[in-house]
């Protein structure tokens, strides 16, 4: 009977003593209060009334800073609040440096972060510390990164949720804003208006050159034809000077009563001519005729 009470006691503390670590976890046993050893994920056993498991979680957390007032350098009560993202490696020392080196370590990262805040942005101005973010971000993480070592913990990163100025600040921002966009949207607006004016001015321009430039080629043909036709007189002159010289050698002044002739032909005009004289004999000769020669009454 003894040894049966003592056997189920046996199983009743085996299965007692059952732990199961998750991946996410690892274990620190103490034994009476102090420091035993390291579990790892999977299956451990501990002694009863004896040892004791604390799980700690190694996976990556997030603490809130929690808004708080802080006096900006141009004397603005500005309303911070910011995120901090660590995780607690997972190596034994690590695991029990964040345990035994400080106290709630959550707690201690969001006092931390609040501390840090405020000194960081006491130094700038409402303007600068809404404009530059990402380097409060950056100090923040670095003053983290610093303070923490021994903690056992790495600070993944930092995020700066809000800076909120007064109420009536805010106002004054937003109309400043307004009147910024306002303008902005003028000087846009006069420079539509400027680049269409530029637009019409090189239109007018093309155009002009494009006038300018058909009238010059005008200019040029009728330069061209007036020499074309200049050229042409002067191989007309050429050949009837050529015939000339040819058909009309010594008889220079029946030449010229031919040319008086032609012209006085080409507008139609009467002309009488002798009939005994040369010209009549020239005139018959260039259309193939003879001439008549009219008889005296007595013969």
């Amino acid at each position: 009977m003894i040894l049966q009470i003592a056997i189920l006691l046996a199983v009743i503390l085996f299965f007692a003593g059952i732990r199961m670590i998750r991946p996410t976890h690892r274990g620190l046993v103490e034994r009476f209060g102090k420091y035993q050893r390291f579990a790892y994920p999977g299956f451990q056993w501990v002694i009863p009334f004896i040892e004791k498991m604390y799980l700690i979680n190694v996976t990556e957390q997030m603490v809130d800073a929690e808004p708080q007032e802080i006096i900006t350098n141009d004397n603005l009560n500005a309303k911070v609040d910011a995120q901090v993202y660590f995780r607690i490696r997972p190596d034994e020392a690590s695991v029990k440096n964040s345990q035994y080196n400080v106290n709630t370590i959550q707690l201690q990262v969001v006092n931390l972060a609040r501390t840090t805040l405020r000194n960081i942005i006491g130094t700038l101005t409402l303007k600068s510390a809404n404009s530059e973010r990402g380097k409060i971000n950056k100090e923040l993480h670095s003053t983290l990164m610093d303070e923490t070592k021994e903690w056992g913990i790495d600070i993944i990163r930092t995020e700066l949720k809000e800076i909120d100025p007064p109420k009536d600040v805010q106002e004054t921002m937003n109309k400043i804003v307004k009147a910024e966009n306002e303008k902005l949207a003028a000087v846009d607006f006069a420079t539509a208006i400027e680049t269409k004016a530029d637009g019409e001015k090189r239109a007018e321009i093309k155009r002009a050159e494009g006038s300018r430039q058909a009238k010059i080629l005008e200019a040029e043909g009728i330069r061209q034809f007036k020499i074309l036709q200049a050229e042409g007189e002067a191989q007309a002159i050429a050949l009837v000077n050529e015939a000339a010289e040819k058909y009309f050698v010594g008889n220079a002044q029946l030449l010229r009563r031919l040319e008086a002739l032609e012209k006085s032909l080409s507008s139609n005009s009467k002309i009488v001519v002798p009939s005994n004289t040369e010209m009549i004999n020239m005139i018959g000769d260039m259309a193939g005729v003879m001439p008549l020669i009219k008889k005296d009454k007595k013969e």
